[in-house]
């Protein structure tokens, strides 16, 4: 789950099978209690109608709960974390760092950190779009040191200047949940 649209449907698809649930977050839900075999059955067909999977690997659920952390580190969060992301993820996930960039890397064929400036890079595409805040704004909003900082890492990225991708016809950011 990598929207809030999401979490919804997760939500009505396991108040529909009559499944009561302690939590729904990005990218998780804990069911309150016992699933039988065919309310899980049930649970998996019903989301996979929907494009999304129940996951049941840990190692695929941990890289899932990394992803996400980044998600809303990146989209839903204004703070700036007080520590790197390497300890922040180490903290909120109850993992040595290390594992989880190997079990990243393994999985997902890139690192952590590609997969965090990519976010980065594509909310700062978001923000240009919508033209609200400036450069100097959006390098504020998303912890940049400096607009150059930010810019420099756009061109690598992208190919193009911040104010080249503004000037664009079309502005859309890629879709995240394919990444």
């Amino acid at each position: 789950m990598v929207c809030i649209r999401c979490k919804m449907v997760v939500k009505s698809e396991l108040e529909n099978l009559g499944l009561p649930y302690s939590y729904i977050e990005l990218g998780e839900a804990e069911i309150a209690g016992e699933i039988t075999p065919e309310q899980r059955q049930k649970l998996a067909a019903a989301l996979k109608k929907t494009g999304l999977e129940l996951m049941e690997d840990k190692k695929k659920i941990l890289v899932e709960r990394i992803k996400t952390s980044i998600i809303e580190l990146v989209h839903f969060t204004d703070d700036q974390i007080k520590v790197n992301l390497s300890d922040h993820l180490s903290q909120k996930l109850n993992h040595n760092y290390t594992y989880l960039a190997n079990l990243f890397s393994e999985t997902k064929g890139t690192t952590i950190e590609k997969y965090y400036l990519t976010h980065k890079i594509e909310r700062v595409k978001e923000l240009l779009a919508y033209g609200e805040l400036n450069l100097t704004e959006i390098a504020w909003k998303l912890h940049y040191s400096s607009v150059a900082h930010l810019s420099n890492q756009f061109r690598k990225r992208t190919g193009l200047t911040p104010t080249q991708f503004k000037n664009l016809k079309s502005k859309r950011p890629s879709p995240l949940g394919d990444m």
